[in-house]
């Protein structure tokens, strides 16, 4: 199994990084439904005003192959395709559990 955990930090005022994370969020919450090799998806949205990044990703599937074939759908671009204009930073982790 493996891991893909990604944060992302926006630009724009609070206001408007909140509103581009929940719809971003929403749209990743989606994608279980959708590819079948991602097994879990977990999205949350910073609360503490005191950090910089807005939004972090753990999603799960079965090998590293498959974070290629994630990455790839059609409703995981479109997904990210949410953020065009507005992403700031991406760091990302894959690790094997």
């Amino acid at each position: 199994m493996v891991k893909h955990i990604v944060t992302f930090k926006l630009s724009g005022t609070a206001d408007e990084r909140r509103a581009v994370a929940t719809r971003f969020k929403e749209a990743l919450m989606a994608l279980p439904a959708v590819i079948d090799c991602l097994q879990s998806m977990e999205v949350g949205l910073n609360e503490n005003p005191a950090e910089d990044w807005d939004v972090v990703l753990t999603a799960v599937v079965p090998t590293m192959a498959d974070v290629d074939v994630y990455a790839r759908h059609p409703a995981h671009v479109a997904a990210a395709g949410l953020l065009a204009g507005h992403k700031e930073a991406r760091a990302c982790v894959d690790y094997e559990f």
